[in-house]
């Protein structure tokens, strides 16, 4: 350093410095609590008018659920595009956004421009949201909500007759496993599913962390939501499902969200504000349908079991009964979805790839990062990298060979073999894994084990509290005491009491005015912001350390409890073991099926139509590398576009053949790979098919050697010269 820089600073700048920073703190501090009147007004103008959808778009009701045979608090609105974006096609597939019922309410999936409706607005896709009202119907229960579901689809197909493909279904968070819900019980009436940030398998997750799993445990089971349901008068607050989430993290609950606002007042308020309009609007849910989700899902965890029935007993949820992809959007920064809890469901419905393949089963999981929870509803970035390329490869994979396969998305590069097939800024990729890799991505799944003596435990707790204290708390409740104990929540009362109804916030309006009008930010240069930043650094680290040292105590408290043979004993659970689909013995249905299907299958070798024989060659030069991406697909679509059978062949279409195709190449390779001469019975067809895949190889750059011998091998089978050049683009398209 120079000695000018090492040279003291006069007690003159110094104190320039400190005036200067303690008006713009003074400043700020008023400005902030301004910001916070204005949250409060915010929130009770958000409830008097019946607390709509926090949407960035405008949208028409096309449906009430309240006006159903079974009413829900459910409707169903289609989106309108705004100004700028194109004109929905009523011939492209319809989209529809559920969003979570997890205390807030809806909007978090179109909260923004950039955001799942307005990337599917963009591709001209017609756009509906499911979103619903504060207060339930008088009765209703989740199959009430999942019939309304069924009725908005009912029309939303009725809408659109000539849609290029059954509607693709996105469920956000809480809205995921409603959707996995709805597409299971009417599987011929749903599309695609994509599941963000969805939890699914609630045990799991990975030692030391995820704390939030361990909830129910701690309380004893599911009682505490019906003793909350039983002093609402019949009705569950929502706020209480959001004080859970905020006690998550309280360094950004506490010190950080709002520091944040502190520190950049002049220009955070406005997101600020929007978001606290989303967060701050607490709903309302019937106590039996608070029982139901916490019975069935978060302590029962029954849904991969396949154990969760109606209220008549005569219909199972059986999520091998979905028929459409299933996409699975996690992040590794997600503390409240984890990757394991979005994705472990897999290997409790499967023990193996073949099995999803013989259940006709395409799933895709795609990881991110470091995203948060919020962060892939609201997220800018994620909207226009993750959702944006899975939605645009949405065809492409509705017609992925049945598997799992991983979403890999990559920025492509100037020199990228094939760019001129790639559609945007990146690059999707689908690789196949398998279920030892989603395994792989936890800790063992032993842990789990204590969960099953939680369940055992709350079923006893649930009996004791319906039949011994259920009565008199009914008894004790009514409509206002309920009203009252749902304002005096905090959550609530943090916003209404800084508000205009409270005398004490009128001077701060007057005061805020005067300050904006002589508003003095201080230098950035300033050594006191640093000063500041430091405090505020080590105010985070000492709420990161208790919530560490929380996580911690919880973990093993829990694990003391519940991991004793004593306990287990004492329930009735002995040498406790997990519960799941993939470890029941195959019954004479599921091996009758599976001789049915080869059975039909059995002609299939030798015969089919010049789309078989084409998809057959693809797919059994394709299985070499494991791997799918988006350029021979592209290519494809641009043949068929430019030769016109685009018009005479559907995504269906296409679909169809490849899951048939993949079948016979799983079945028998060597025979399917012999039958091609008789699907293929004309010289010109073999040419066609085989210079049809050498084509599509090709547009991922250089073709493997490995894939260079099958292709051989086909060639040799159908007489074909195995070393003919590749034909220009104008054969290869009559080739299509």
């Amino acid at each position: 350093m120079s000695d000018v820089d090492q040279s003291p600073v006069s007690p003159a700048v110094l104190l320039q410095d400190a005036v200067e920073y303690g008006i713009d703190a003074w400043q700020r501090s008023v400005l902030l609590l301004d910001v916070m009147r204005q949250r409060g007004n915010l929130y009770l103008e958000h409830a008097i008018s019946g607390k709509p959808p926090v949407l960035a778009f405008k949208y028409e009701v096309v449906m009430d659920g309240r006006e159903l045979p079974h009413p829900a608090n459910y409707a169903l609105a289609r989106i309108v595009p705004p100004e700028g974006f194109p004109d929905t096609d009523p011939k492209q597939r319809p989209f529809v956004v559920i969003d979570p019922r997890a205390g807030h309410g809806p909007g978090i999936g179109g909260f923004k421009m950039d955001s799942e409706i307005g990337i599917a607005l963009r591709q001209a896709h017609p756009c509906y949201f499911v979103f619903f009202f504060s207060h339930p119907e008088p009765g209703q229960t989740i199959e009430s909500v999942t019939r309304a579901e069924i009725a908005f689809l009912d029309r939303i197909i009725e809408l659109h007759p000539d849609a290029d493909g059954k509607p693709f279904v996105i469920g956000n968070c809480q809205g995921g496993w409603a959707a996995l819900i709805l597409a299971a019980a009417v599987p011929e009436k749903v599309g695609p599913l994509l599941l963000a940030g969805s939890p699914v398998s609630y045990w799991a997750g990975v030692e030391g962390k995820n704390p939030m799993r361990y909830t129910g445990g701690m309380l004893g089971g599911t009682w505490l939501a019906s003793f909350a349901g039983d002093c609402g008068n019949g009705t569950f607050d929502g706020a209480y499902l959001v004080n859970n989430f905020e006690q998550m993290n309280p360094a950004n609950t506490y010190w950080t969200k709002l520091y944040n606002v502190y520190a950049n007042v002049d220009t955070e308020a406005e997101r600020f504000l929007a978001f606290e309009r989303w967060w701050g609007g607490h709903f309302l849910m019937n106590k039996e349908e608070m029982e139901w989700i916490a019975q069935n899902l978060f302590v029962g965890n029954r849904l991969s079991a396949g154990q969760v029935v109606s209220a008549d007993g005569k219909a199972r949820i059986d999520l091998r009964s979905i028929r459409s992809p299933i996409v699975v959007f996690a992040s590794w920064g997600d503390n409240i979805t984890p990757p394991q809890q979005a994705l472990f469901w897999i290997p409790d419905l499967y023990e193996s790839v073949d099995e999803i393949r013989y259940n006709e089963q395409t799933i895709v999981y795609c990881l991110n990062d470091k995203i948060g929870h919020l962060g892939i509803f609201v997220s800018a970035g994620v909207a226009r990298k993750e959702h944006a390329e899975l939605i645009s490869a949405l065809d492409l994979i509705d017609v992925l060979p049945p598997g799992l396969y991983e979403a890999v998305i990559e920025d492509t590069q100037p020199d990228l073999p094939g760019l001129e097939f790639v559609s945007g800024r990146y690059l999707i990729r689908f690789e196949a894994r398998e279920i030892s890799d989603i395994l792989a991505l936890g800790d063992g799944r032993d842990g789990e084990r204590a969960f099953e003596v939680v369940k055992r435990v709350a079923e006893v707790n649930q009996d004791a509290y319906d039949t011994f204290v259920s009565p008199w708390v009914k008894a004790a409740s009514n409509p206002w005491v309920a009203a009252w104990t749902r304002m005096m929540n905090p959550a609530r009362v943090e916003r209404w009491a800084m508000s205009d109804v409270n005398p004490a916030t009128w001077g701060v309006k007057l005061v805020a005015e005067m300050v904006r009008e002589r508003r003095q930010a201080a230098s950035p240069q300033n050594p006191l912001h640093e000063g500041e930043r430091s405090v505020s650094d080590a105010i985070v680290q000492g709420f990161s350390g208790y919530q560490a040292w929380r996580d911690h105590a919880v973990e093993w408290l829990f694990r003391s409890i519940y991991e004793s043979p004593w306990l287990a004993s004492l329930v009735g659970q002995g040498e406790a073991s997990v519960h799941r689909r993939a470890s029941e013995t195959s019954g004479w249905i599921d091996e009758e099926f599976k001789r049915l299907k080869r059975h039909e299958l059995e002609r299939a070798f030798e015969s089919g139509t010049l789309l078989d024989g084409a998809m057959r060659v693809i797919v059994y030069c394709g299985r070499v590398d494991h791997l799918v991406d988006e350029r021979p697909f592209n290519a494809l679509r641009r043949l068929m576009s430019e030769s016109g059978l685009d018009e005479k062949i559907r995504i269906a279409d296409l679909k169809q053949a490849m899951k048939r195709q993949t079948f016979l190449v799983l079945l028998d390779e060597e025979r399917a790979l012999a039958g091609l001469a008789t699907v293929l019975p004309g010289e010109s067809e073999r040419r066609r098919a085989l210079d049809l895949a050498r084509s599509l190889a090709a547009a991922r750059g250089e073709i493997p050697a490995d894939e260079q011998e099958r292709l051989a091998r086909v060639a040799r089978v159908l007489g074909v010269d195995a070393s003919e050049k590749r034909e220009k683009r104008g054969k290869s398209t009559e080739a299509a």
